[in-house]
């Protein structure tokens, strides 16, 4: 039974065999039995998610969209990788079950993991807490956040998870040629940005595990309490620099007031609303992790829009030719414009 609100019937386009995962589970996840009952969740724009219910539990599916696909993306094994080990750490995530690469079972490959009892709020002014909560969640998010970026990655298995070295020269390529690859309508923002950010990139170099997409969204809160119960969706994460997740984290303090989706905190009377200012959560950021500065913390901000911009312009593509995981996801190719112009703005202001 779809979960009021959050999950609806699978859409026509994501459907599959249903009875075949029924009895791949029974075959392969030790405790399973059926009958199965499966929804889709409305939130998630890349790769679909899905709620399963059965006789012992509820549990989570994701798996790549169906069709055609831009290469290197949607990459559930990776996703199922890093949250495994993830689970000997105390960054909070989901239990995963197993991970299916046999397209056979349902025409893509998918994961299994833990469906969490929380609470996801995709608005950071978190209208529905008080004053205090607010406050804790903030504080929760920038700790969980550091507490990712001290992982020993080596220890934990995930050493070959990507380069440490020279994260942020190979996301501008993937995202410049991701970009190129979807391109619908010329942006003139987005292809002065490219330039821009080829030549500004700098020279100081940070290595630990980046998740990639790390905001409020994407966290689940424990169901009565304001803090982080567990980190979701790792699809983008990789070794990278940690202040590319912090930048991307608050993008809130840089988007115009008139954005449409209540992701901006401008105009905002954040003190009274008990949200910190960018730089009290970034001295929060600094104060758990033990470092002196966030340098070069703008040019991260200007990169943290070209990346939602090339982000966006992805999934409006593949709204066009139908291979979107979310309702919504054809107004995205506004927001790379609207992304591009940000990070534009930004950048020559450096």
């Amino acid at each position: 039974m779809p979960i009021e609100g959050l999950t609806t019937p699978v859409r026509e386009n994501h459907r599959f065999d249903e009875r075949s995962l029924e009895r791949y589970l029974r075959d392969h996840m030790s405790g399973f039995c059926g009958p199965l009952t499966v929804s889709q969740f409305l939130s998630g724009q890349s790769n679909p998610t899905f709620l399963l219910e059965s006789s012992v539990g509820r549990f989570v599916m994701r798996k790549k969209p169906s069709g055609e696909i831009l290469q290197s993306a949607h990459q559930v094994e990776r996703e199922y990788r890093i949250m495994t080990a993830l689970a000997s750490t105390d960054v909070p995530v989901p239990r995963t079950y197993l991970l299916c690469e046999d397209t056979s079972v349902i025409g893509t490959a998918f994961f299994v993991m833990d469906f969490v009892e929380g609470r996801i709020m995709t608005e950071p002014l978190l209208p529905s807490l008080t004053r205090d909560e607010r406050a804790a969640v903030y504080d929760s998010m920038v700790h969980t956040m550091v507490r990712l970026h001290k992982v020993d990655f080596h220890a934990i298995g995930l050493g070959n998870y990507g380069r440490p070295q020279g994260y942020i020269a190979r996301q501008v390529a993937r995202w410049t040629k991701q970009y190129r690859a979807s391109e619908i309508i010329p942006i003139p923002e987005m292809d002065k940005l490219i330039v821009w950010m080829e030549s500004h990139i700098p020279k100081d170099d940070e290595t630990t595990i980046a998740h990639g997409d790390f905001r409020l969204g994407n966290l689940i809160l424990q169901p009565k309490e304001p803090r982080v119960i567990a980190v979701l969706d790792w699809e983008l994460s990789t070794l990278g620099h940690p202040l590319a997740d912090l930048a991307w984290n608050c993008l809130g303090y840089h988007y115009p007031a008139d954005l449409a989706d209540g992701f901006s905190f401008a105009g905002q009377d954040l003190k009274a609303l008990g949200i910190p200012s960018e730089e009290q959560y970034l001295a929060a950021y600094c104060r758990y992790a033990r470092r002196p500065d966030v340098k070069d913390f703008l040019f991260f901000v200007a990169f943290a829009f070209f990346r939602s911009a090339a982000i966006a312009q992805g999934i409006a593509m593949r709204a066009k030719i139908g291979t979107a995981s979310a309702p919504d996801a054809a107004e995205h190719g506004d927001r790379a414009a609207r992304g591009a112009h940000i990070g534009w703005t930004i950048a020559q202001k450096l």
